[in-house]
């Protein structure tokens, strides 16, 4: 074969044809190859300056907002969880905004658990300055003293919130629902723990007096009260009952006294002296159904001398509490005092100024200084 051959070849018809080069087709993928990797690399670029966009200055309303939001904050909530219950509600428009503005806040992590008066569309910042501070809190706030019958912390609480007297006495009546202990025998008397309560937005009665009952549990359970009432002899019931007793009549350090001279006088009932009777004016005035007074007639005595909680006209304790006792009221009940004392008298009603002793002679002595004092001092007798 000739030279020429190598270069040529022959066709069917005779003809010679050139051998095509494959250069070009070579070069036109290249380009091509070249054209969608910069597409890619634009593209790419494009991409991460939209993310880096996104994650240095996420999405924020400018504010101040509108309408308004309660919201939430729950026992456990992180800062990422508020974060997105925020944007659940539409208070900010987005859960890295709302982050970002929690970081940079030094209040974040204190923000208390309860309820918040907030905006729709408030800016993160914003947002985060209302929840950090505690008088931002939505609440009703009620304060129920010790030694406050049931009646009375209804009508305060009545007061206090936006649901009337019969609402609660409705649950009252339907002890289960709102924890009473099996030994309170449905009655809530005495189990209404006297403290200041800030309810939330959403708190309804039962709430509400379920939560006064827990905190009941608190004082009880730091008492020790049902270990003591065992210790004793008595039942949980009963030394309510004589901490409501103590709540009426005693005063600081004097309640552990008073809670003893109870205890003697119900354990020894042929003592001769005492014969198992409380005489115990509170429990009488809570028969009579009366706020509570000082010095009772003997009349008065005498107009309820059936009642199960007249003290004067029968022995041993009442059947249950007579008004709502304090921490150390309980405490006093489940860790009396020792001592021979079955008398006491309360010689100054302005300083709550006590004093006990055994002896009848000394205590009418001191129920003269008590007639004194009334004639000359006070007008509260």
């Amino acid at each position: 074969m000739s030279e020429d051959q190598h270069v040529d070849e022959l066709v069917p018809e005779g003809r010679r044809r050139r051998k095509r080069s494959r250069v070009p087709g070579c070069l036109a993928v290249l380009v091509a190859l070249a054209v969608i990797a910069g597409g890619l690399w634009w593209a790419g670029n494009a991409g991460l300056a939209a993310l880096r966009d996104l994650v240095e200055d996420p999405e924020d309303y400018p504010g101040p907002g509108r309408g308004s939001v309660v919201f939430e904050v729950a026992s456990g909530d992180s800062s990422t969880i508020i974060c997105r219950n925020l944007k659940d509600q539409d208070v900010v428009a987005s859960v890295d905004a709302c982050i970002a503005a929690a970081n940079a806040n030094p209040g974040s992590g204190g923000i208390q658990v309860g309820f918040y008066e907030l905006k729709k569309e408030m800016a993160s910042e914003d947002a985060f300055d209302v929840l950090v501070d505690p008088a931002n809190l939505v609440t009703s706030s009620v304060t129920i003293p010790e030694g406050l019958n049931t009646d009375q912390i209804v009508a305060l609480l009545a007061e206090g919130t936006d649901f009337s007297a019969a609402q609660f006495q409705k649950h009252l009546d339907d002890p289960a629902k709102i924890g009473l202990p099996d030994y309170a025998g449905g009655d809530a008397e005495g189990y209404l723990f006297p403290a200041t309560y800030a309810f939330g937005p959403k708190a309804k009665p039962a709430d509400m007096l379920a939560a006064m009952v827990d905190r009941w549990r608190q004082a009880a359970d730091e008492a020790g009260l049902e270990e003591a009432a065992e210790r004793l002899g008595y039942t949980p019931h009963e030394l309510m009952t004589i901490a409501s007793l103590v709540e009426a009549e005693g005063r600081g350090d004097d309640m552990p006294k008073v809670a003893r001279v109870i205890y003697n006088r119900v354990e020894n009932p042929d003592n001769g002296v005492t014969n198992g009777l409380l005489q115990i004016d509170a429990a009488v005035n809570y028969a009579l159904g009366k706020e509570p007074i000082a010095r009772l007639t003997t009349d008065q005595i005498e107009s309820v001398s059936d009642s199960p909680y007249n003290t004067y006209t029968q022995p041993g304790l009442p059947p249950g509490p007579i008004e709502a006792p304090g921490d150390a009221a309980i405490d006093a009940a489940a860790n009396p005092a020792d001592g021979p004392w079955l008398f006491y008298v309360t010689v100054n009603l302005e300083t709550g100024e006590t004093k006990f002793t055994e002896s009848y002679d000394e205590f009418l002595s001191f129920r003269g200084e008590l007639d004194e004092y009334c004639a000359t001092q006070s007008d509260r007798c």
